[in-house]
């Protein structure tokens, strides 16, 4: 039995800043941003009081899902630069007191990975069972009713095996087979990899899509979804959210892999992991993927990352996972690279600034850790794109109604005046620079006081402050139409946040304890005061109080 090494527990509250690499900074002009250009721009992150950085996957691939799709574990894709440039980047973020997670895509490889070629190649080979093949019915239709999250059947035919093999994504991302021990550890192996190089943890790719049901057993349907409740994990005009996801993804099994990947993380210092849900029920689920010590260090699910933005369905979002999540910890995003940036899915075409600061001061104010994506700090919408210029292979499938997720990836604005905004000096990068970015750029945001990036930044530094904040315990107050309001506290410190959601004037009665108490100063939060016994709100206006 190994023994435990010792957690700082950075990650309990801490921020971590999400770098999709292709779109963050390109340091040799051929428009895709690489390792070293990331490396150049730590500095910006570390300034902003960010606690580690998230790496998109930078792994050898095809591309055809852009890293999504790993063709080699343990090497860099020449795109991003080499191993080398890895440790030069892991050395300058920790000189900067940033951690370091990169991105481990375990669930699947690429269909070029030498896995699936022997795996392919015959029904008896040693890793003829590495991957979920399955005969065809009678009929030759496939297995079961599995779909998958990019369109159409689960399955695929191959011509080699004359059986068809299991994919929850595109055809070209095989889904590994993990009722094979070997699997398990092959994969576990790669993961020691990168610690033993000096990462600081992972975040794992759709963490509850590891382990399928042995029997294949058909999804039960559930018919179209309601308009009313619609799933942010899954486009509107996507099939697969017509079934319950009973048995294609979240099984029982997945528990203990994961435990087995807490036991390899334990034997490393301070180290973490954050897993990406997507289920039916993803709070249940992180709920469960975290409690007890032994699994996840944190994830999180999709409740955040769809349009619905209430008070209301705020307040019962955090009241459902309130009462689920034991002593579990969940981590929250309000954008990534999968969905379009909150800005407009939250604010509109025209996004009003104050709401986009009453939604990050309301992130910040959870109970959990933080996961910024890049761009958020400077507000930035979601990028209009022609069809010509997508590239991501899920819009152009879904394509007019869904538009895909490269409208949230387009490149990091750092200077407006500069050749592709100071991105890259090539001609044409990988996806356009969106001309509404310019006026957002870094450069122009550093020297406006007023600007969403000081705001930011006074906002995570101010956070880094508060107890509370960090580790505190959290008690949610009545839910209100417009307003919601939760008390935190830890290490002596008692503060209720308070927010209010909507364009109009709002307020909220206080609780008699919170009566005659102070606002928290310092986290440049505004529009809101104290009147009386209630809190008073201007649109989009926030506050923090503190007890004596």
């Amino acid at each position: 039995m190994n023994m435990k090494a010792s957690n700082s527990g950075w990650w309990r509250g801490g921020v971590i800043y999400q770098i999709y690499p292709r779109s963050f900074q390109d340091s040799n002009g051929d428009g895709i941003g690489d390792l070293p250009g990331i490396t150049q721009r730590l500095a910006h992150i570390a300034a902003l009081g960010a606690d580690g950085i998230w790496i998109s996957p930078f792994f050898k691939s095809p591309m055809k899902d852009f890293g999504y799709d790993v063709s080699d574990y343990c090497d860099v894709d020449p795109m991003f630069g080499t191993l080398a440039d890895f440790k030069t980047l892991l050395a300058r973020a920790h000189q900067l007191g940033l951690k370091v997670m990169i991105d481990q895509v375990l669930s699947h490889t690429s269909d070029q990975h030498p896995w699936f070629t022997e795996s392919r190649a015959s029904r008896s080979n040693p890793k003829a069972d590495w991957f979920v093949w399955a005969d065809a019915q009678h009929d030759g239709t496939p297995p079961n009713n599995w779909l998958s999250i990019f369109g159409g059947s689960a399955w695929h035919w191959d011509t080699r095996r004359c059986q068809y093999y299991l994919h929850n994504f595109l055809t070209s991302q095989p889904d590994l087979n993990f009722h094979n021990p070997q699997v398990q550890q092959a994969l576990l192996d790669t993961v020691k990899f990168w610690l033993d190089l000096g990462v600081d943890g992972y975040r794992l790719d759709t963490v509850n899509f590891y382990v399928h049901d042995a029997q294949l057993r058909s999804n039960p349907g559930r018919g179209a979804p309601d308009p009313a409740h619609p799933d942010p994990a899954v486009n509107p005009y996507n099939p697969y959210a017509w079934q319950q996801h009973l048995y294609d993804k979240s099984q029982p099994e997945n528990l203990v892999f994961l435990q087995r990947l807490r036991a390899l993380l334990d034997q490393y210092p301070d180290t973490t992991m954050v897993g990406e849900v997507g289920d039916d029920d993803g709070l249940a689920l992180v709920a469960q993927y975290t409690r007890g010590g032994d699994k996840l260090h944190m994830a999180y699910c999709f409740d955040f990352l769809g349009e619905l933005h209430s008070a209301p369905f705020l307040h019962g979002v955090l009241q459902k996972f309130s009462s689920v999540v034991g002593d579990g910890w969940p981590c929250w995003a309000l954008s990534n690279h999968d969905c379009e940036r909150s800005a407009t899915r939250w604010g509109g075409q025209q996004s009003d600034p104050r709401l986009l600061r009453l939604a990050a001061a309301f992130q910040m104010s959870l109970r959990g850790t933080v996961c910024l994506y890049q761009g958020e700090e400077l507000g930035l919408p979601e990028a209009e794109l022609a069809f010509e210029d997508l590239q991501d292979p899920y819009g152009i499938t879904m394509w007019p109604q869904y538009k895909g997720r490269d409208g949230c990836r387009t490149p990091m604005p750092w200077s407006a005046s500069a050749p592709q905004a100071g991105f890259s000096s090539a001609t044409r990068t990988w996806l356009p620079v969106a001309q509404s970015h310019l006026a957002l750029a870094v450069d122009q945001q550093q020297a406006q006081p007023q600007s969403m990036l000081h705001f930011m930044t006074q906002l995570l530094h101010w956070r880094r402050q508060q107890g509370a904040l960090l580790h505190g315990a959290m008690r949610l107050l009545p839910e209100h139409a417009q307003v919601i309001a939760f008390e935190r506290e830890a290490d002596g410190q008692q503060l209720l946040c308070a927010f209010n959601f909507s364009d109009t004037p709002a307020i909220f009665p206080l609780p008699a304890e919170w009566t005659g108490t102070l606002p928290r100063d310092g986290s440049g939060l505004a529009g809101a005061q104290m009147v009386g016994s209630s809190l008073h709100f201007e649109p989009w206006g926030g506050l923090f109080l503190q007890q004596a």
